[in-house]
């Protein structure tokens, strides 16, 4: 039984969906994230452990969170990354785990994923065409992440989405490729609005594509909109009668995107975002070093929600204190 959140903000909103980040280092080189790859800072902490990890979700679960997405940068580049999500799937209250992956060795690995406890997996495919996967990535890793896809599905897994950046002059002329290539297949493929971030201003002007041509394209073909389900996350989901597959849109600059925001964010170093675009976070990592501090924990996410805003103001040019998507898990 799914029991009513106890984090709520000043808004009426509810928080059940906890996206930890477990590194912001990834391996591509994503024209709209990382275009030079990651940069480590000299002065920089290193990432959760482990039990530094399983504390923070405790509390979480405590006040009522029970959906976690493992995100980064990349989070299966972390060598414990199995440990990790064995562990919080075998914690009290978490009733799903999910994460989001590049699709690195997914192949390999599938198998591995589900049987630590996860079940839902949101893989990034950017185009369906090699070449222009590689200009969009820096991988020349289509094929392979094609046959990652299959072997998620042999595994067992519940749910199984694809994550696409819309991206003007890149990837808008295969939109009707990407809404055929869900005819046949269990998943739910998600355009993705492009967001501004600190380091993306110029880029953002070039491939920035309303979610509105995504939106009256399905409905000009017959798609239709889906209720919304409990705990989802801010995606409007699409579906069509002679579809195996659905279509989803995530579109931060549509009216109204942030009045069911449902889901917090920690980074990698402990800090409680409590939005994408926010101008900042706040550091929970000195509250995650004793198993007695649990109850101070909870205390301190509560008393932050207070800080939270109603919308993320990108409509006006605010795109807060994120340098890029890997930074805080996207």
């Amino acid at each position: 039984m799914v029991h009513e959140p106890l984090i709520a903000d000043a808004f009426g909103r509810r928080f059940p969906y906890l996206r930890l980040s477990l590194t912001d280092k990834c391996n591509f080189r994503c024209s709209y994230c990382l275009p030079n790859g990651y940069a480590k800072n000299k002065n920089e902490e290193d990432d959760l452990s482990l039990l530094e990890i399983t504390r923070m979700v405790e509390a979480f679960a405590g006040l009522g969170v029970w959906k976690i997405r493992l995100t980064g940068g990349e989070p299966t580049i972390r060598s414990d990354f199995l440990d990790i999500a064995a562990r919080i799937s075998s914690l009290s209250g978490i009733q799903k785990l999910a994460f989001t992956t590049n699709g690195y060795k997914l192949v390999e690995r599938a198998q591995d994923y589900y049987n630590a406890g996860l079940r839902a997996i949101n893989i990034s495919i950017d185009s369906l065409k090699p070449e222009q996967f590689k200009t969009i990535t820096g991988h020349d890793r289509l094929l392979e992440i094609m046959d990652g896809l299959e072997a998620c599905f042999a595994a067992g897994f519940s749910t199984v989405k694809i994550n696409t950046v819309l991206l003007k002059g890149l990837n808008d002329t295969e939109l009707d490729d990407f809404i055929r290539f869900v005819d046949d297949k269990p998943v739910s493929l998600r355009f993705i609005e492009l967001m501004r971030t600190g380091n993306n201003q110029d880029y953002f002007k070039r491939h920035h594509l309303s979610g509105s041509v995504i939106s009256n394209r399905l409905l000009s073909l017959g798609w239709h909109v889906q209720a919304r389900e409990d705990g989802a996350g801010p995606a409007v989901e699409f579906y069509h009668p002679k579809s195996v597959g659905k279509i989803g849109l995530i579109a931060p600059y549509s009216k109204d995107f942030c009045t069911s925001c449902n889901r917090l964010r920690v980074s990698s170093k402990g800090a409680l975002h409590l939005c994408l675009f926010g101008e900042g976070g706040y550091s929970l990592r000195h509250l995650l070093q004793q198993d007695e501090q649990k109850q101070e924990l909870q205390d301190q996410i509560v008393s932050l929600m207070v800080y939270k805003k109603s919308s993320h103001f990108l409509h006006e040019g605010n795109s807060g204190a994120t340098p890029h998507l890997a930074s805080i898990g996207g």
